[in-house]
């Protein structure tokens, strides 16, 4: 009796378990995908803060609020001021208007002034007077943008030549022979080495140094724009590996005196300038300089009044290669001390140098990465930054005092962390996702490390049906170490049945897929491929990033081949699981991923069924220089290792199912690589599927996103299910 009232009582569970699920909502992919009608509908509330000093506001759409003071406690809320005061300010038909407020910046601690830009000015609001304190034209069809609040100038960039705006709102001309081929203030060398811009503007806003970047002698790939009824050439300046590269100098322009100076760093050819950093009273100014070789990395000191180089510093050298991604920081206490980031110990740590170039101390070791430094605690004398030191797959928030080099976790050591730091670093905003936490924002004094939360967001996905997502460790290859993986099960998922199993690559250099974030970083159409009966599994292989140098750079001068071991093993444990149907197994990737996908489909015919490959790389000697010989050297150097990635070579191995999808207007990874192998496939008799985005780049963007999706899926639909 009591038995039977156990079961009836079971039962009663299951159904009513069952019935929840039924009541739930199925996703779309309007509303998973960003682009996708629903998307922002789906998002929880969300709060945005901004510094004033040490002080926190809350900044919305309207309206700004205290929040909390300088002490770190609650302020009674408060409206300082609204869109519609400072609306109420401007001649809109000649300043433009402000939208909204929740990009609001506070740059000085001792006053009331707020920046904020329209479509037409650059401006500060006193919101104590209700005033516009000043404003500054934008010049229109202008680009790359760069303001400083040191001098309240702004540099900008139009029809490839530099300008910049002054105070007082005169238009200073920088360069004048600017073109396509010859381009001022923007980035150089393809993005690599952490560049993002082409300006960058001395401590006391009176200075601009600036990237001149000489493309003439580059090869240009022929892209179209088909928008027209005619279509016309839009051609990308795209140097392959081994092929002639562009050459980059430096200039600093005095805005006092109109005067230019370039830095004599010698013959720019095949060589690199990166992490541009001024010296903090501007007489100096500091580059990482890379030979193509990319073996060498040295810390070069230059006049900053008349170029004059002033020595090497520092030199880092290694077998393989060196990728400085970060520039020197001065300790803000100690004009005399920097802090360089290397590798050199085989992790990313952060070094005490002074200024004529002496290490002083390694404030950072042990066998975990640095992700960012995100700034100083001034009172006490410490760095705060980001690191995995608890986990692989962790991103958490640290600070080390310099002189002691005591090491403080300043969060609760779990999920992926990132932090806005007040001014004087007293306070951290930190917002942070751990696997079943959509977001959480907390307040952290970095002396003590005491925390108040601020707003914490439940799943958006609440009224939906959501699968098992889980995390684990595999063996790599070598059989020593850890890969860590992500599995997203089948929607109801009954371990007595077959599912079929798509297993989702990116696998290459500064880029991870599985972290302790939200559902473990899962994509929402794994999501979406999990509610149609699929099984989802992600490793990150060898090869990619923050799991040290060796782990990183292990695949040099041979891409694809121990990665494509790893993510074989991954295979090897989904065999080994009950409810995978071993004769279903799909692949899918993009970019590297992409690579990686028809890689895997054409060096292992008899595993997998179907593969959808986006924007793949396909012969290593077709992709840029700067990354390509980076990691493969040049052709030359390495006729094996190019022979043996190039996947033109493999393409009459296909046995299953194949699509290959483009952006027509890829600037990244050029239509030549998959019409090559089109081609190849053709000559060989096999049949690859291929779709194109016309007018996409490399990533699809709007509701294209959505659509891409969509083509995904009804793939495998067709061929896998």
């Amino acid at each position: 009796m009591k038995f039977s009232k156990i079961m009836l009582a079971a039962a009663g569970l299951l159904l009513a378990t069952t019935l929840m699920a039924q009541n739930k909502k199925s996703f779309t992919l309007d509303d998973l995908m960003w682009g996708g009608s629903n998307y922002w509908n789906l998002q929880p509330k969300n709060i945005y803060t901004a510094w004033w000093g040490d002080r926190l506001l809350q900044t919305d759409a309207d309206d700004v609020q205290t929040f909390y003071n300088e002490k770190g406690k609650a302020e009674k809320p408060a409206v300082l001021f609204t869109e519609a005061d400072v609306n109420a300010c401007l001649n809109q038909e000649q300043q433009g208007k402000v939208y909204n407020l929740m990009n609001a910046r506070f740059p000085y601690a001792d006053s009331t002034l707020v920046f904020l830009q329209t479509g037409k000015v650059n401006l500060l609001y006193n919101w104590k007077e209700k005033q516009i304190a000043w404003n500054s034209p934008r010049m229109a069809g202008s680009s790359h943008h760069d303001f400083c609040f040191a001098s309240r100038q702004e540099a900008y960039v139009k029809d490839w030549n530099l300008y910049i705006t002054t105070q007082d709102g005169r238009t200073l001309q920088v360069s004048k022979d600017g073109s396509r081929e010859l381009q001022y203030g923007c980035s150089v060398h393809r993005d690599e080495f952490g560049i993002y811009k082409g300006t960058f503007w001395s401590p006391d806003g009176k200075k601009l140094a600036f990237y001149r970047m000489d493309q003439s002698m580059g090869t240009d790939f022929p892209l179209v724009n088909n928008e027209g009824r005619i279509a016309t050439l839009a051609p990308e300046k795209y140097p392959m590996a081994g092929m002639t590269s562009h050459k980059v100098t430096v200039g600093i322009y005095d805005t006092e005196s109109g005067a230019t100076i370039y830095l004599k760093a010698g013959d720019p050819t095949d060589r690199y300038f990166t992490n541009i950093a001024w010296a903090p009273d501007a007489q100096k100014i500091y580059v990482i300089e890379v030979p193509r070789s990319q073996d060498k990395a040295e810390l070069v000191a230059y006049d900053a009044a008349t170029g004059n180089r002033l020595g090497v510093l520092y030199t880092e050298t290694h077998k393989r290669y060196v990728e400085p991604m970060n520039p020197i920081v001065f300790l803000p206490w100690d004009a005399s001390k920097f802090i360089y980031q290397s590798r050199r110990d085989g992790y990313n740590h952060l070094y005490l140098f002074d200024a004529n170039g002496k290490e002083l101390q390694q404030l950072t070791q042990g066998n975990f990465e640095v992700i960012d430094l995100i700034g100083f605690n001034e009172k006490t004398k410490s760095v705060i930054f980001q690191a995995n030191a608890e986990s692989p797959i962790c991103h958490n928030l640290y600070s080390v005092e310099v002189k002691s080099g005591k090491r403080t976790l300043l969060d609760n050591g779990e999920g992926v962390h990132s932090a806005k730091l007040s001014a004087t670093g007293r306070y951290l905003c930190d917002t942070w996702r751990a696997p079943e936490l959509y977001r959480q924002i907390d307040l952290v004094n970095t002396a003590t490390t005491a925390k108040v939360t601020l707003n914490k967001a439940d799943t958006p996905w609440g009224d939906f049906n959501v699968p098992q997502i889980s995390s684990g460790t595999i063996k790599a290859a070598d059989g020593t170490t850890d890969l860590y993986y992500r599995m997203v099960k089948p929607l109801d998922f009954n371990p007595n049945k077959k599912y079929p199993a798509v297993v989702y690559v990116y696998g290459g250099p500064h880029a991870h897929l599985v972290n302790a974030s939200w559902n473990y970083a899962a994509r929402p159409w794994e999501i979406y491929m999990a509610q149609k009966g699929y099984l989802i599994f992600v490793v990150d292989n060898r090869g990619s990033q923050y799991r040290g140098m060796e782990f990183e750079s292990c695949t040099h001068r041979q891409l694809g081949v121990l990665e494509m071991q790893d993510q074989m093993k991954g295979v090897e444990y989904l065999k080994s699981l009950p409810y995978v149907d071993s004769n279903r197994l799909g692949v899918h990737g993009w970019s590297f991923g992409g690579f990686m996908t028809t890689n895997l489909m054409c060096s292992y015919p008899e595993v997998f069924k179907v593969g959808v490959a986006g924007g793949p790389v396909i012969d290593w000697k077709l992709y840029e220089v700067m990354y390509g010989e980076r990691y493969m050297d040049t052709p030359e150097e390495n006729p094996e290792g190019y022979k043996n990635s190039n996947l033109l070579e493999k393409a009459g191995n296909l046995k299953g199912r194949l699509q290959i999808i483009v952006g027509y207007n890829d600037p990244t990874c050029v239509l030549q690589h998959s019409l090559s192998f089109l081609r190849a496939a053709a000559d060989a008799g096999t049949q690859p599927d291929y779709f194109v985005y016309p007018g996409q780049g490399h990533n699809m963007v709007g509701k294209d996103m959505v659509h891409l999706h969509e083509r995904i899926t009804r793939y495998f639909d067709d061929y896998l299910k």
